[in-house]
């Protein structure tokens, strides 16, 4: 099974499975000499946790990062950092019927294919949101080694299904459940979402991505660029269905005087290019959107087939969330420092 590493200098490759004994992570790439501490990433752990609410499953794993390899005294050394994250909370007898048909929006259909029927069908196996967590562990470490060109990264959710917010309060983010920056368009979400809940339903949004303090210069040319190895990152995110950077599809319908960041007094007037021109970041905030399907695990009833061929109506057990906009919040974050990681090691900008 191929793909299951990114980056080139800085690179990562998760391992492990939903239902399994563990999930984790080797970072290739990290410099000797930092300091590190467990806590450090657990801390990144702690944001991508269930929250317990009502929208989210009832698994609730500790995700406590063991580092078993690169670290000594407190310090890495240079070789292959490995992160074991235990699955405590795992209960594979939940999947023992799933394992004869194929779940409507999940990966089972083309992992039995393309595995000749080797995959691990519990709780979707390679292909579960459970994975992230190796990505976040990574995502720290990435924002550790970037910790001396003072980026300022982070992501929120801007739309749960048809509410979009139209505030900005960065503060409130935090506090959130939804990780939502408008406190009045997170009260329309939470009520969309209880309504899906009660249908035995889910629900999809979108997250935006801002990166602020971007020094001018990040992106390489044609196949590299900043753009492209952002969007390639984020949409290997599961459940993440499209990209939109600065004015993305928007643009299509806008003229190039409309369009074009025109420029004065040596500064930009707009950023409908997103902060990233000819795929090298121009100094502006890059602002990126990725758009979340609903979680595929719903108690609906749906129609689909067995391995046999055979016509079958199900409903999913197991403990899924309704909407797991929210817990993707703090994955594109993760993705988007592991990217630049990488090229900030590749670029020379590391002190």
């Amino acid at each position: 099974m191929c793909g299951n590493s990114i980056g080139r200098l800085f690179k990562i490759t998760t391992f492990g499975e939903s239902h399994g004994e563990a999930i984790g992570v080797i970072i290739d790439g990290c410099p000797p000499g930092m300091p590190l501490t467990e806590e450090i990433i657990n801390a990144a752990l702690e944001k991508r946790r269930s929250c317990g609410a009502d929208f989210s499953t009832s698994r609730q794993e500790p995700d406590r990062a063991l580092i078993i390899s690169g670290l000594f005294n407190g310090k890495t050394t240079g070789a292959p950092l490995t992160v074991i994250i235990e699955n405590r909370d795992a209960r594979p007898e939940d999947y023992e019927t799933v394992s004869e048909y194929f779940r409507p929006g999940h990966a089972d259909f083309t992992y039995y294919h393309k595995y000749k029927g080797f995959n691990d069908p519990r709780g979707g196996g390679r292909a579960s949101g459970r994975e992230t967590a190796c990505r976040v562990a990574a995502g720290a470490m990435a924002r550790e080694i970037l910790a001396p060109l003072k980026i300022d990264l982070f992501a929120h959710t801007v739309q749960i299904g048809s509410v979009k917010t139209t505030v900005f309060e960065r503060t409130a983010v935090e506090a959130s459940p939804l990780k939502c920056a408008d406190k009045g368009a997170e009260e329309k979400m939470l009520r969309l979402i209880d309504e899906c809940k009660a249908m035995g339903d889910s629900i999809g949004g979108a997250i935006e991505l801002r990166i602020m303090n971007l020094p001018i210069g990040v992106g390489e040319p044609v196949f590299d660029k900043l753009d492209a190895r952002l969007a390639y990152a984020i949409m290997g995110v599961p459940a993440v269905k499209g990209v939109d950077i600065g004015e993305g599809f928007a643009a299509t319908s806008a003229k190039g005087s409309e369009n074009n960041d025109q420029m004065a007094d040596s500064a930009f007037l707009s950023n409908y290019a997103g902060g990233i021109q000819g795929g090298i970041s121009n100094g502006q905030p890059v602002l990126l959107r990725a758009a979340v399907k609903p979680a595929s695990s719903i108690a609906k009833t749906q129609r689909t087939i067995t391995k046999a061929g055979e016509n079958v109506e199900i409903n999913i057990p197991g403990r899924h969330d309704v909407c797991i906009v929210p817990r993707a919040v703090p994955v594109i974050e993760a993705m988007a420092w592991i990217t630049l990681a990488d090229f900030a090691m590749i670029g020379g900008l590391l002190p």
